[in-house]
């Protein structure tokens, strides 16, 4: 009599580690800045006011902004990473939402209309940069 043992393989599937998260964040969040200061110098260079209620915004506040709010997302992303289901998922749904979110002030700005085409345009750069870097890093 003989017999056969059959051992299922398991695979683990490992979260990324939060500091691959905060480092990639961090540097998604450092070239979205850069971004979308070059794109409101690049507006601004092609004749776009930056002026919002009669005051200028200037091109660092760009950057600046970027920063504080990819940041805040990037917290966003660390307790989705701890506690949704699917963090990746998640991710990419709230930060949409929240994207579409913050084209609304742009819409309701004292400003030029290409001043709000700019804008906006700056929330989208701002986007299309952290929102893929930190998703990589999070699990499905």
């Amino acid at each position: 009599m003989s017999t056969t043992t059959h051992t299922a393989a398991t695979t683990t599937v490992t979260a990324p580690s939060v500091g691959s998260l905060l480092r990639g964040g961090i540097g998604a969040t450092v070239a979205a800045a850069a971004a979308t200061a070059v794109v409101a110098a690049a507006g601004h260079a092609a004749g776009i006011s930056l002026d919002m209620s009669g005051a200028p915004i200037p091109v660092s506040g760009f950057a600046v902004l970027t920063g504080i709010f990819s940041v805040v997302g990037l917290l966003i992303a660390l307790v989705l990473r701890r506690f949704a289901g699917s963090p990746r998922t998640a991710w990419i749904r709230t930060t949409v939402v929240l994207t579409a979110l913050s084209l609304v002030p742009d819409v309701l700005a004292d400003a030029a209309t290409s001043t709000k085409a700019l804008l906006m345009v700056t929330h989208l750069v701002a986007a299309a940069i952290v929102i893929p870097a930190v998703a990589r890093r999070l699990r499905s």
